[in-house]
């Protein structure tokens, strides 16, 4: 299982000041995404996250210089995901650095849109989704009866996702929900938080999980990334 730093992106800078020596008192605190990547990439990185919040806002993106400086940065394929729920602007952001791209829970009722953008992404597309019963209820169906997790899974590998990040908004992630649906997709399944120690994260390895995004647990140092690695190796 990968431990993925992600770096949330607002006008240029990480809006997550990171200084993972502050309790220590060593290191300098920074914005620059670019060297909050290079950082995490020197330590063992293989893939870093990036959120365009602006672009989530607006819907489209707005942080592609950033990205541009990140890729620029440093050697590991680059996921990003934020107001790219168009063919084009998937076009915008590979054409900034992006690697692999991650599109919001809107795009489960927009199949038209989906197949264009499988098309321009292929397997380095995936689709966020938040797990919890209450969310799933909570969207704006289109359709007369509200899917199951399970059943929305099935239904975008159906049409070409192989990459899946659930996001618990900072809840525990349901260990047995997930081994669930990595026994029953042909695809990367990511979790992106609810998780603030060691052996939560030795939990998640063990449901066969691809990886787990870490963002401001990372950059305060709440976590140290190279003890992360190593207690997920």
């Amino acid at each position: 299982m990968q431990i993925i730093p992600a770096i949330d992106l607002e006008r240029g800078r990480s809006r997550v000041v990171s200084w993972p020596g502050a309790a220590a008192g060593i290191g300098a605190p920074t914005d620059r995404p670019e060297v909050i990547a290079e950082r995490f990439v020197a330590q063992g990185a293989r893939l870093v996250h990036l959120v365009d919040f602006e672009g989530a806002r607006n819907g489209s993106p707005a942080n592609l210089e950033a990205i541009g400086r990140i890729a620029s940065r440093v050697a590991v394929p680059i996921q990003v995901a934020g107001g790219l729920e168009h063919p084009d602007h998937i076009r915008l952001a590979f054409a900034a650095g992006a690697t692999r791209i991650v599109l919001s829970m809107a795009i489960v009722e927009q199949p038209e849109v989906l197949r264009d953008c499988v098309a321009v992404a292929g397997d380095w597309l995936g689709v966020g989704l938040d797990p919890r019963p209450e969310r799933l209820a909570a969207f704006p169906w289109r359709r007369s009866r509200i899917p199951t997790l399970d059943e929305l899974v099935g239904e975008l590998s159906d049409q070409g996702v192989r990459r899946f990040v659930l996001s618990h908004g900072g809840h525990e992630p349901d260990v047995d929900l997930l081994r669930g649906i990595v026994a029953s997709v042909d695809a990367d399944v990511l979790v992106a938080g609810g998780v603030t120690d060691l052996d939560g994260m030795q939990r998640l390895r063990d449901t066969g999980i691809h990886g787990l995004i870490l963002g401001q647990a990372l950059l305060s140092g709440a976590i140290d990334f190279p003890a992360a690695l190593e207690a997920v190796a």
